[in-house]
């Protein structure tokens, strides 16, 4: 059974840091994407991170360029979202999911439960 499961959600300030984990589990992911997407109170999810597997590509979102970093540990079967310069904008749920697509969403998947970060000014 595929499990991915986030952490390193919390309360950061402005200007802070926060580093997201997400560890994967249940079966290999060759040819698909890692992705971080958030979803703020009231908006729909919207795409932040992606990076393939072999972590041979990676994608941003304009909204977090430049104020994020995405990477995996493949030996841990883990991925990272770093977070830099937060911003209280940045506060939302954030996913880790992985799917065949850079930021298409499908049916097929695969989404962790959530962890919540929270921006102070």
């Amino acid at each position: 059974q595929v499990q991915l499961v986030e952490s390193g959600g919390g309360l950061g300030q402005a200007g802070g840091s926060l580093r997201l984990s997400c560890a994967a589990s249940g079966r290999t992911f060759a040819k698909y994407y890692m992705r971080w997407f958030r979803q703020a109170p009231g908006k729909g999810r919207e795409f932040g991170a992606a990076i393939t597997w072999d972590a041979d590509s990676i994608y941003y979102a304009d909204s977090v360029k430049g104020r994020v970093t995405i990477y995996r540990v493949n030996t841990k079967n883990t991925g990272y979202l770093q977070m830099n310069s937060l911003k209280p904008e940045d506060t939302a749920l954030y996913y880790c999911t992985v799917g065949q697509f850079v930021m298409a969403i499908r049916p097929r998947d695969y989404w962790g439960q959530g962890t919540q970060v929270t921006v102070s000014s």
